[in-house]
């Protein structure tokens, strides 16, 4: 049985991903860095930083800094992970650099798991 993701589920990801990305770059991240970051609109980064918190994926500070929770980290960093193997592979491969990291961020969420584990070991033995 395949599992497909909803594109609620991916925008979920992608933005639990921009948060972790922008906290290792800044160490403090707010709505607007990832208005900035995404080019989204304010009203929807407001919305669906709404929806991370309502799932307890995020927390956000009186002074309105956002971090990631225990579940939130694991999900972000399981996204980052098949990204940045995705694109290695891509690039390994001869796709432009812009190209891959436009592709790998698409496929990273419709990948399964058993699929990127064998990707993810043959990278490693390549390296």
């Amino acid at each position: 049985m395949t599992y497909i993701k909803h594109k609620s589920e991916e925008s979920m990801e992608d933005y639990l991903e921009t948060i972790l990305l922008l906290h290792n770059k800044n160490n403090k991240v707010r709505s607007i860095d990832i208005v900035s970051e995404l080019g989204y609109s304010k009203p929807s980064v407001s919305i669906a930083m709404k929806g991370l918190r309502e799932k307890g994926l995020i927390t956000m500070d009186e002074f309105g800094y956002i971090t990631l929770t225990k579940e939130g980290i694991e999900i972000a960093e399981k996204v980052l992970e098949r990204h940045t193997v995705l694109s290695d592979w891509l690039i390994y491969l001869g796709v432009s650099e812009k190209t891959a990291k436009e592709d790998a961020c698409r496929i990273e969420h419709d990948i399964s798991e058993e699929t990127f584990e064998i990707l993810k070991q043959h990278c490693l033995k390549r390296n």
